[in-house]
């Protein structure tokens, strides 16, 4: 590696931790809660689990406008200014509650559109909008502390505390009002924890209201605010719509299929990007540093490494999958996520430009291209619903605004470091190796889920080093990064390169 491109001995240590801690809590915590969906989907039944859905949409739609961008934006500068931690949460206090009452009446005012049942639940879920408020304020101040380990913990127990709450409240017959009550509860105690937490490490908000803080932070944040809510709409457009045009019933099938889709970009886009998202932030230096464009190749591959095969594997296994996990009456769903995980692959390799040019402060690029995306998007869905009566006419319409989405973001992205050439003549041997990989599970379809599973695992994995799609500097990067690992010395055991551990 040349010596423009070193990541220092303490910052690759940093990395590997956090990215380790993030990806270790996203296991344990959206891994617990994903099997609870999972759970909550055959408890409720497609129909009411189609309100759920419904409303999930409406309310994560809701939350990006209470937000309005500024986590990220308070990461990336208070990571860069430790000293102004205060100042920014004075401003998110004043600004983010304001925009949450506004968040509240405009979902409420949307869920009128709906039915009764849904009107109500969306009026009673959208309380977690202030409630989640200081806990996210807290969680972003820490993330920016790089405290990791601590911001894991509060999100395991909070998540498991949401459950056992929710699943008490289910067995006493409560239904979707237990299930509620159970989140604004657990989020009650989860942000006492997270603004604890602060606290306790000294950070608390600084009086009086500082304008030449918060007047940037605003600036700054709202075309990334809206660019959070198209993004969000886009995403949640095909259940809201389709409980709109079809029925609660056909939406309880896609939430089925959405909430795989979902918890596979938790574990490995956002985990693995948040985690890198204050050394970027630190080694961008304005653009100057070739460091930071050579962090964003490496990501964009991990990406295209990790997508390709799980988008097949579950393509091609896609009832398999469903059926046991949900039981007969979500079978339908299987259509649907063999769709849909097209759309999860696309979007994990679209994520990391979007996390770079926010990095770049490039709010207002991203902002456009998610309007024209969302334009499209809810075109194509309502002309596929209504002519198909079939909700994979919504995922083939998210397939192609992503594809749009991420061929913007290649057209706009530039970076000192950043070299495309690297990643399209990876992409194209990947793309080589998915054809024996696919062929595979085909073949061997019909047998024990395990069987295709590992069977085309083996053979992209061996076709990732034959065919080396890994240069020689990329081994060694992984090298010097495996070598941070906690328990890395027994496999430096097994695994030797040339390579100088100066870290």
């Amino acid at each position: 590696m040349s010596e423009a491109k070193t990541i220092s001995g303490q910052d690759a240590r940093r990395a590997v931790r956090n990215v380790s801690v993030l990806m270790l809590a996203s296991i344990v915590s959206k891994g617990a809660l994903y099997v609870w969906q999972i759970i909550l989907s055959v408890l409720l039944g497609p129909t009411e689990y189609g309100i759920y859905g419904t409303v999930g949409g409406m309310m994560v739609t809701a939350a990006s406008v209470a937000s309005f961008g500024m986590g990220l934006i308070v990461i990336r500068d208070v990571a860069r200014e430790p000293e102004k931690a205060g100042k920014y949460w004075t401003a998110m206090l004043f600004t983010q509650t304001a925009l949450a009452l506004f968040a509240y009446i405009g979902m409420n005012g949307f869920a009128s559109g709906y039915s009764e049942t849904v009107r109500a639940f969306a009026a009673l879920a959208g309380i977690n909008l202030f409630i989640d408020l200081f806990g996210n304020m807290g969680y972003d101040l820490l993330l920016a502390q790089e405290r990791m380990a601590a911001t894991s913990l509060v999100e395991i127990a909070h998540i498991a505390l949401r459950i056992a709450l929710a699943l008490f409240a289910l067995a006493a017959g409560w239904g979707l009002l237990g299930v509620y009550g159970a989140a604004i509860v657990s989020g009650i105690l989860r942000s006492i924890a997270l603004v604890g937490l602060n606290l306790r490490a000294g950070i608390r908000p600084q009086f009086p209201f500082d304008q030449l803080v918060a007047k940037p932070l605003i600036i700054n944040s709202a075309p990334l605010a809206l660019s959070a809510f198209l993004t969000l709409a886009y995403n949640h457009s095909d259940k809201l719509l389709t409980t709109g045009i079809l029925s609660e019933t056909i939406t309880g099938y896609l939430t089925a299929a959405f909430v795989i889709n979902f918890g596979l970009i938790e574990l490995f886009s956002t985990s693995v990007l948040v985690a890198a998202y204050p050394l970027l932030a630190r080694y961008y230096d304005e653009g100057r540093n070739p460091l930071f464009g050579f962090i964003i190749e490496k990501l964009a591959l991990y990406m295209v490494l990790v997508g390709l095969p799980m988008a097949l594997g579950i393509s091609i296994l896609a009832d398999k999958i469903i059926v046991p996990l949900l039981g007969e009456a979500y079978e339908p769903s299987a259509g649907i996520l063999r769709l849909l995980i097209w759309f999860t692959a696309i979007t994990i390799f679209g994520n990391v430009f979007t996390k770079g040019m926010l990095i770049q402060n490039r709010q207002r690029r991203l902002l456009l291209i998610r309007a024209v995306s969302l334009a499209l998007n809810i075109a194509l869905t309502a002309l596929l619903l209504f002519n198909w009566g079939d909700p994979r006419g919504a995922v083939a319409a998210s397939i192609v605004g992503e594809i749009l989405v991420v061929a913007l973001l290649l057209l706009s992205f530039r970076a000192l470091g950043w070299q495309p050439g690297h990643i399209a003549s990876s992409a194209i041997r990947v793309l080589c190796i998915a054809v024996p990989t696919a062929l595979v599970m085909l073949a061997l379809r019909d047998q024990f889920i395990a069987l295709p599973l590992f069977g085309g695992l083996g053979v992209y994995i061996g076709g990732v080093v034959l065919v080396r799609v890994l240069s020689s500097e990329d081994w060694d990067l992984i090298y010097r990064l495996a070598s941070t690992l906690p328990g890395a010395a027994l496999l430096l055991r097994f695994w030797k390169r040339d390579v100088e551990l100066s870290w």
